[in-house]
């Protein structure tokens, strides 16, 4: 059916927050018709969730639509008043947003916040809202439903927190689902069947589907176009074959090269982490004054040896462990059993989450001077320097010293967070889904930086991913965890039968 549902016109959009007018958006147009999957693609800073969040009337208070239309089957959104945009959002369109700890209300349960939308929109009994948010819970692959809607966001693994966003914005059965990064946080295994989901709603409710990612393959499964942003501009748009089969842009032919590709190096075998017998515990509780608090065990019985100057590879599906494991061997979690044995210094961590590990109120620049006041450089000058190399290091324009962390992209973000851990010389790094966030350009770049690091300063790193191929690729050694346990140590062929579906789904 080729009827248009979303068109958005000659869009272009600015900051301004600074000196002089900083445009993000150039005279962006395109065509979202009734039915239709199209694909946004490009790297982190293109303009990719730019152009999502002035659809969706988000833009924050220092960035202005200077000119464009941005059409609603034919009425133009930015004509309307704010109680019209409101009554049209979550009715008519809805988004899954690339994070989702900050999406979420932490002081709300999930059952409550995925419900809200039916609340608002619809006369829906209680009871029949509660219904239909563990069916939906359920559609995105999460389990033990009945126990999630009683839970806070924190108690929640990231990956976890990101289905419970697909579910929500599913709910309502909108006409057009806006998906930004919707997988980024998923392992192969959940990414597979969150991409299934999403085609079985294309085809059921017939919902149109703007899918904005920097993963190639992801955007090749399931989009029927694809649009390529490069610096706030459409440089490429087709069908996705011909796009794949045949770029014509210099950026859409690097894009379609740039798979990381890393040489391992030979290491020794002295310890620089022990770990014998680990359990992790949190405890919960169901939120209500005088309720009987208790433990979940989540991981179990763990013994393993990380090598001085190795790479360590880690990988599992989201609520595996992995994170848990990673926040207890830094000291941010406290509630465990068995021995935990660093030889050296203590490890430096890039989290998961760079929006909410960085300070909102602080600029950038003052964000990566306070690793190095803390290690005792008390000249302003120097920081300035260090801070100056860092930012290069990690791919990034000096004059982003001056942006706040709200400025910046996901990927950028990320790469900021990257440079916190490095930026003191730390010699053991925790890298826990270091750039799961991050486009195959920068993806690339990030894990040769991380390489050339490895050699250059004879790094110790422990390499948490949910992508097996980029661990694969990078690490020594590579562990594969399930539901908490070592299940096995990748040596050839998987054994185990969860590593196998993990060989099998990066095939789908």
């Amino acid at each position: 059916m080729e009827k248009e549902l979303l068109e958005v016109k000659n869009l272009t959009v600015s900051f301004f927050d600074h000196q002089a007018p900083e445009k993000v958006l150039d005279q962006v147009s395109f065509v979202v018709n009734h039915g239709e999957i199209v694909g946004i693609v490009g790297e982190s800073g293109s303009g990719k969730s730019m152009t999502s969040l002035s659809i969706m009337g988000l833009l924050s208070s220092h960035a202005s639509i200077s000119s464009g239309e941005i059409l609603w089957e034919g009425t133009d959104l930015l004509s309307l008043k704010p109680e019209e945009l409101r009554k049209l959002k979550g009715n008519e369109m809805s988004m899954i947003f690339q994070e989702p700890m900050t999406s979420l209300n932490p002081v709300i349960k999930i059952g409550s916040q995925v419900g809200e939308v039916l609340k608002i929109h619809t006369t829906m009994p209680g009871e029949m809202i509660k219904s239909k948010v563990l069916e939906a819970l359920r559609e995105v692959g999460l389990r033990d439903v009945n126990t999630l809607y009683d839970q806070y966001p924190h108690q929640l693994s990231g990956g976890m927190r990101q289905r419970v966003m697909i579910a929500m914005a599913m709910l309502n059965e909108t006409k057009l689902l806006i998906a930004d990064e919707p997988t980024t946080a998923l392992d192969v295994t959940v990414q597979s069947q969150i991409l299934d989901l999403l085609k079985k709603v294309h085809q059921q409710r017939q919902t149109s589907i703007l899918f904005i990612s920097h993963d190639l393959n992801v955007i090749k499964e399931i989009c029927q176009k694809v649009i390529v942003m490069y610096e706030g501009k459409i440089v490429e748009a087709g069908e996705v074959m011909q796009v794949f089969n045949s770029p014509k842009h210099a950026y859409t032919r690097r894009l379609m090269t740039s798979l990381p590709k890393v040489t391992k190096e030979i290491i020794t075998k002295t310890p620089i982490l022990y770990i014998k017998d680990l359990n992790i515990f949190y405890t919960e509780s169901n939120g209500r004054i005088g309720s009987k608090r208790h433990k979940k065990h989540i991981v179990k019985d763990l013994s393993l040896e990380v090598y001085e100057g190795e790479i360590l590879g880690i990988v599992g599906e989201s609520g595996s462990g992995k994170s848990t494991l990673a926040k207890t061997v830094v000291g941010l979690h406290s509630d465990y059993s068995g021995e935990i044995k660093i030889i050296k210094e203590k490890p430096s961590m890039v989290f998961q989450d760079p929006y909410s590990s960085l300070n909102p109120a602080k600029k950038v620049g003052w964000i990566l001077e306070e690793p190095l006041k803390n290690g005792g450089i008390k000249d302003k000058s120097e920081r300035r320097r260090l801070v100056e190399e860092m930012l290069s290091k990690v791919g990034l324009e000096f004059s982003l010293r001056n942006r706040y962390p709200r400025e910046l992209s996901g990927g950028q973000r990320q790469r900021i967070s990257i440079g916190c851990a490095l930026i003191n010389h730390n010699r053991f790094i925790i890298a826990d889904e270091a750039v799961s966030a991050l486009d195959v350009t920068i993806q690339s770049q990030i894990l040769n930086l991380l390489v050339r690091l490895h050699s250059e300063y004879e790094l110790t790193m422990m390499f948490i991913s949910h992508d097996l191929n980029i661990v694969r690729s990078l690490c020594h050694r590579v562990i594969v965890m399930y539901e908490g346990e070592i299940v096995e140590e990748l040596d050839g062929k998987p054994k185990h039968a969860y590593t196998q579906m993990l060989f099998d789904s990066m095939l789908h």
